[in-house]
């Protein structure tokens, strides 16, 4: 090789060593812009399982039944964030399923539909926290189903969408103070199981799911005053403008999702797959914002709960591996890898 030519070599070397180290740079400032911090806390003291129901009353968070690979599960147990500590509560008394429904309304939690393995229920029962006692209230009055969305709003509880032997859209309006309900409008896009909702500033969300093999990439609006609902932006990149440009990830089955201050929050699951990925909504922006990805492992059928500032994800599976561990997510906080 001539002295020229060992001259080009080396020039060579050097812009090839200079792109990769930009590309690099490139690559850890965009992990450098990604807001939000995870604080791994203590396991949940029950079984691991996936396909539990969560929810929060007050400053304390609520998680009971599931699957946890070889049996449905009714235990129940409270989370205590100021002590860092679960302590188990009265069992679930309804049968022992997966995929139901949770949600708190007033000071109560409630639980209803899920599969027990054979069928779909409709079922639906109350907890006191107060006196730790469960209550069966009236059935949940569309078909018996599995895979349901469930949020509440006001003094209000939700249950909509799910599967009873095939995917369905109908949406149903419990008033705990009657013990009754009252089928609403139904969602205005497809039909759906297994897909997340959340409430935010009286307005409650549904999104994500799958129908026939196809996923979900709407995202649509309920205002119970109106009885109505207003079909939002969609969850992918749609348009020609640059808000969705780097969606990716926020369709699929079987995510959570939860509420901090105005913003939603959807996490894991995937389409056929599991994920860490968790994205912000802005309900005034109509816009989704890429957070920093949960630091535990991937998985699906997790569940969450938020309380205060926090946003909680414990549980969930990645095949037929099970999780305890739980996390906090602080949306607005610097990244911290100590934590």
């Amino acid at each position: 090789m001539s002295a020229k030519d060992i001259g080009f070599w080396k020039y060579g070397m050097f812009i090839t060593l200079l792109i990769t180290a930009i590309a690099c740079d490139d690559d850890d400032d965009d992990d450098d812009d990604l807001v939000g911090n995870w604080i791994e806390l203590s396991d949940f003291d029950g079984l691991p399982r996936g396909g539990a129901v969560a929810f929060a009353i007050g400053n304390k968070g609520y998680l009971g039944t599931g699957y946890d690979g070889s049996d449905r599960l009714n235990d129940f147990w409270e989370y205590d964030p100021a002590r860092n500590a679960w302590t188990q509560k009265a069992d679930f008394p309804g049968a022992p399923r997966n995929s139901a429904v949770g949600f708190s309304v007033s000071g109560k939690g409630y639980i209803g539909t899920g599969y027990d393995g054979e069928d779909g229920l409709k079922d639906f029962w109350e907890y006191d926290p107060s006196t730790n006692k469960w209550t069966q209230k009236a059935d949940f009055g569309g078909t018996a189903r599995y895979g349901a969305v469930g949020f509440s709003i006001g003094d209000k509880g939700y249950i909509g969408m799910g599967y009873d032997g095939n995917c369905v859209k109908d949406f149903w309006e419990y008033d705990p103070e009657m013990d009754q309900w009252t089928q609403k409008v139904s969602i205005g896009g497809g039909k759906r199981k297994d897909a997340v909702g959340f409430s935010i500033d009286g307005i409650g969300y549904i999104c994500t799911g799958i129908d026939n093999g196809v996923y979900e990439n709407d995202l649509w609006a309920y205002d119970p005053d109106q009885d109505a609902w207003e079909k939002k932006n969609y969850i992918v990149d749609a348009t020609d403008e640059d808000f969705d440009d780097d969606y990716s990830n926020l369709t699929g089955v079987r995510k959570v999702a939860f509420t901090i201050n105005n913003k939603g929050y959807m996490a894991t699951g995937g389409e056929g797959s599991v994920s860490t990925i968790i994205w912000e909504y802005d309900p005034v922006e109509d816009i989704w914002i890429e957070k920093t990805e949960l630091e535990g492992a991937a998985r699906t059928d997790a569940v969450a709960f938020s309380i205060g500032n926090l946003g909680y994800i414990t549980t969930g599976r990645s095949s037929s591996s099970y999780f305890d561990d739980i996390w906090a997510f602080e949306p607005d906080a610097e990244y911290d890898e100590d934590d």
